[in-house]
């Protein structure tokens, strides 16, 4: 951690002391300690105790600006590294969930593009208040970190979940996240996700059961490990990636426009979207309205996006495609490496229980050229995703030393 800046935003709650034992921590290991504290948190404890553990300004007020060449809440959010929001109170959690800005350290929140841990601390049945829970579900799916609040024992008197974790315990999350992966620093990987929608007519269309999970997890996955990340996304409910570009498509045919638009800048190519292999040949502009027994839709073929993709692809370039398979997995995805002329095929059985769409878990094989399939156990999506980069970066690797041979 040493020279790293860490933002320390304490909110209001009992737990405020222990922020002052983490800060004392993060300065011995190292860090520049810059602290953030809200209106209610100076009822708990003083700026001055965290202004003698850090030696640097405590910021308590978003309208007094110190230094008149710059906008507080900018600059720090800029320099960060890491912010770190413990305690973390429902209200706070509340406020970066929905994404208010109404104080110094909610509007720092919003303006960073640091990586952000929130350490929850609160009454336990707060904590389980069914409110609080969706809220922490939705920081969790727009990419922020979470430490998970201890278990025993509490200020008012409760015993049950929702102790600040130690300040160890925190340094140890804190040191895991500086720990993160940062070998696709600078490279440019476009990622495309979801289904797409074939529209019939302006009511009507067909897709299929894509959640872009897998897709959103590489892009997330990505830009974490230092990647310059767009995602081109078809039908999803997800919340956009932090950090990430996010380019939204319907059809087969815009995604097809937008993926070789973008091509020629791209280091790596990730193709997790389901996209359709057929469309309607017409698409009503109107409603089309119920007067026979039987409908006939003439189907024509969309464009093959990851085959034009190996096509036109440099020899520098990695390119990645799924084979989502009922069947003969791993023979249907060494075919489809060969004919795409891709340097990975991600390949899963989506019949399996675990596997494929919808769900927050994986069973995938690794099919490379001239190699043996890598099968990889059911994991997380994310996890998934972390191997897929580990491959990624292990092929530009070859490829580099091809160049230099």
């Amino acid at each position: 951690m040493k020279g790293k800046v860490i933002l320390v935003g304490v909110s209001g709650g009992i737990a405020a002391y222990k922020a002052a034992g983490l800060c004392s921590a993060l300065v011995k290991e190292g860090a520049v300690v810059h602290v953030i504290m809200t209106e209610s948190a100076m009822k708990f404890i003083t700026p001055l105790t965290f202004q003698s553990l850090v030696k640097t300004p405590v910021i308590t007020d978003i309208f007094t600006e110190p230094d008149p060449a710059e906008i507080s809440h900018i600059a720090l959010a800029d320099k960060a590294d890491l912010v770190v929001v413990a305690p973390a109170t429902a209200n706070m959690i509340a406020k970066a969930a929905h994404g208010l800005g109404d104080d110094m350290l909610s509007t720092t929140i919003l303006a960073t593009r640091a990586p952000i841990l929130f350490a929850p601390a609160m009454n336990v049945n707060m904590y389980n208040n069914r409110v609080v829970q969706e809220n922490i579900a939705r920081l969790r799916d727009r990419g922020y970190l979470l430490a998970e609040p201890g278990e025993g024992p509490l200020a008012c008197g409760y015993t049950g979940k929702g102790r600040l974790p130690e300040p160890e315990e925190l340094v140890a999350v804190i040191r895991a996240i500086f720990q993160q992966k940062q070998d696709m620093q600078g490279l440019k990987v476009l990622v495309t996700a979801g289904g797409t929608r074939e529209r019939i007519d302006p009511v009507r269309y067909l897709t299929n059961d894509s959640s872009g999970k897998m897709g959103y997890a590489l892009a997330e996955a990505a830009a974490q490990r230092g990647a310059h990340v767009t995602l081109v996304s078809g039908n999803t409910s997800l919340n956009p990636p932090p950090n990430v570009k996010v380019i939204s498509v319907e059809s087969a045919l815009q995604m097809y426009d937008k993926v070789m638009e973008l091509l020629p800048e791209q280091d790596a190519v990730i193709k997790a979207a389901a996209v359709a292999d057929y469309r309607p040949a017409v698409s009503a502009d109107k409603k089309i309205k119920k007067t026979k027994d039987h409908m006939t839709i003439e189907l024509v073929r969309n464009p093959d996006i990851l085959a034009e993709i190996g096509t036109r692809k440099t020899s520098k370039q990695v390119i990645v495609g799924f084979a989502a398979e009922t069947n003969d997995v791993e023979t249907n995805a060494m075919d489809k490496l060969r004919r795409k002329n891709a340097d990975l095929i991600v390949a899963n059985d989506v019949s399996k229980e675990g596997a494929g769409f919808g769900v927050d878990t994986n069973i995938v094989s690794f099919i490379r050229p001239d190699q043996p399939p890598r099968r990889l156990p059911q994991m997380r999506k994310r996890d998934v995703a972390e191997a897929i980069l580990d491959e990624i970066v292990t092929i530009r690797t070859s490829k580099s030393g091809m160049d230099r041979s």
